[in-house]
């Protein structure tokens, strides 16, 4: 509007005062030149909300000016009404402008000169392209400067994105790292004291609540010095301080041994039975089997009934590890501990890390016992497109 106004009243005062372009055009008809410069005041209205509209309406606003004696503010509304198609219109007008206007300046030059076959001819050529050529070229290097600059910052949000996406991923492996070395290392300790706590307060007899202290007392001791030991790594402990070996499958012997202290009560017997023949294994495995053997034994502490707990290890030469722990799987009598079902996520998410298949479930023995069976086939070598197998959930974990 700013643009149509300062041009409608340039246009005026150049009328005024006979200022026009072509002094004989202007003679002869009069006032009508105004005619043209309304018009253009009206395409330049429709620059930006419709250039489609407003460029054929600038022409022959032009073509009337040039014909009625010509203004010099109608044309300089027409250079920014061509300039404003390019800018703003439509891709396919934006890209037509331009070789539009170059074929319009080629053919008024060559028109000119054939017409007066004189050199002072291409002067009309000039004029046309600086009035077409040259507002649609430097609309055409402005728009083009702006999709650029559009499409980094498409491309910066992008990859803002995608950091944000990695980050959180990160996060949340990390938390779920962190969630199963807490249950593994600490969980235990304190599965064992509910345990004890509970068979305590059932059973009505002094010597028996005095070792069940005894067992609390023991375990409550060690559960403090592993969350101690973890949030020390958490914040990130001194230098001099050596970092604690990682379990492996040598220290089951020491895990079952412990496990048979606490599981005398409930009458359970434990049984390893190591019949690997392969050569030594991956740190990762050996600890993701540690961990899953563990996590089967608090779990029969807990829930299986009275009987023997086996468990089995298997590994052919260059085949993968077989974890295999059973229970038995019938009511038990007396007190239970809960469970929450984090343990079974937990030993599926470190089966599933290394691209193994895990299950857990009641199954039926060849013998007709029914027992609860957890089993993991751990991969040595590693498995890209990992995936682990889908198991069956009956009975709480830890």
């Amino acid at each position: 509007m700013l643009i149509a106004a300062a041009g409608l009243v340039g246009g005026l005062v150049l009328w005024r005062l006979g200022l026009f372009n072509n002094q004989q055009a202007a003679r002869a008809h009069g006032d009508w030149v105004l005619l043209p410069l309304v018009v253009m005041c009206l395409a330049e209205l429709l620059r930006r909300t419709a250039p489609s509209v407003a460029l054929p309406l600038s022409v022959a606003a032009l073509v009337g000016d040039t014909l009625t004696g010509s203004l010099l503010a109608t044309v300089m509304m027409f250079t920014d009404v061509v300039y404003a198609a390019v800018l703003y219109g439509r891709p396919r007008l934006s890209r037509a402008v331009l070789p539009a206007s170059v074929a319009l300046t080629v053919a008024t030059t060559v028109g000119a000169l054939a017409a007066h076959r004189r050199p002072e001819a291409l002067l009309v050529g000039v004029v046309c392209g600086l009035i077409t050529v040259m507002p649609a070229w430097t609309a055409v290097i402005i728009r083009d400067h702006r999709n650029a600059a559009a499409a980094e910052r498409l491309r910066a949000e992008q990859t803002a994105l995608l950091a944000e996406m990695d980050r959180v991923q990160a996060v949340t492996a990390e938390r779920s790292r962190m969630a199963r070395e807490l249950h593994d290392v600490v969980a235990n300790h304190l599965s064992a004291i509910a345990i004890h706590a509970t068979a305590a307060q059932s059973l009505d007899d002094p010597e028996a609540s005095r070792k069940a202290l005894a067992v609390i007392r023991e375990n409550s001791v060690q559960g403090l010095a592993e969350m101690r030991r973890l949030i020390g790594l958490l914040r990130g402990a001194d230098g001099d301080e050596e970092p604690s070996a990682a379990p492996n499958l040598d220290g089951l012997d020491v895990l079952l041994e412990h496990a048979r202290a606490h599981g005398a009560a409930g009458d359970l017997a434990f049984v390893l039975r190591d019949e690997r023949s392969g050569g030594p294994l991956p740190a990762p495995v050996e600890l993701a089997a540690y961990r899953i053997v563990q996590e089967a034994l608090t779990n029969a502490l807990k829930h299986a009934a009275p009987g023997e707990v086996t468990v089995a290890l298997t590994a052919p030469e260059g085949g993968p590890l077989t974890v295999r722990v059973t229970s038995p799987h019938a009511e038990r009598p007396g007190p239970r501990a809960p469970g929450s079902g984090a343990g079974l996520i937990g030993m599926r998410e470190r089966v599933e890390l290394l691209g193994g298949a895990f299950a857990a479930g009641p199954v039926v023995e060849p013998d007709g016992r029914s027992v609860w069976q957890v089993r993991a086939v751990l991969p040595v070598e590693e498995d890209p497109a990992g995936g682990g197998g889908e198991g069956t959930r009956g009975r709480s974990g830890t």
